[in-house]
């Protein structure tokens, strides 16, 4: 079973206390990213730099997220998508900066923090021995007690649009809690 993060460990991208948590296996490899702790909000253009210096890798993963929670968004109104007409005006003025509701982790996940977790790629869950997921196909697994969700990495093969669909219909079951 797996350990939880303090809130001490936790590293990532956008809110401290997220809706919605996605976790990966890697950091962007440049200073501050690759050995900064603590969750902290991008500004405008942070992602776009991160992209530009490291690897279309993370210009994808961006992308992709964007992509998600502007769907997640334009179906559930529990999401804000803070009045951005589309998913790449979303990622350049919201995502993952102050006022968000979300965060890319790159730290262990801390299942005992309210919002939803989702994992991005079976071999990091498997990595993470999370325990209690119920596999719905190849790709999707759900612990709708702890509200976690193991979806493809964020790349446009793996969590293609169809997928990106599939997981904003799994998200939507799962609901959000009181978050401060």
């Amino acid at each position: 079973m797996l350990n939880p993060a303090s809130k001490e460990s936790v590293c990532g991208l956008g809110s401290s206390v997220p809706k919605l948590a996605i976790y990966i296996a890697n950091r962007p490899p440049i200073a501050p990213y690759n050995n900064r702790q603590g969750c902290f909000p991008v500004v405008t253009g942070e992602l776009a730099h991160i992209g530009f210096n490291t690897s279309n890798h993370w210009r994808k993963v961006f992308n992709v997220f964007a992509k998600f929670w502007f769907s997640l968004c334009q179906s559930d109104k529990r999401f804000s998508a803070r009045g951005a007409s589309s998913w790449q005006a979303y990622r350049d003025q919201y995502l993952l900066q102050a006022g968000c509701d979300q965060a890319l982790v790159f730290s262990t996940p801390n299942f005992s923090d309210p919002g939803i977790h989702i994992i991005a790629g079976k071999t990091w869950a498997q990595t993470l021995s999370v325990d209690h997921l119920t596999w719905l196909d190849a790709h999707f697994a759900v612990d709708p007690a702890r509200r976690i969700i193991v979806c493809p990495y964020l790349d446009y093969r793996q969590l293609s649009n169809a997928r990106i669909d599939r997981l904003v219909a799994l998200v939507q079951t799962l609901g959000v809690q009181h978050v401060n």
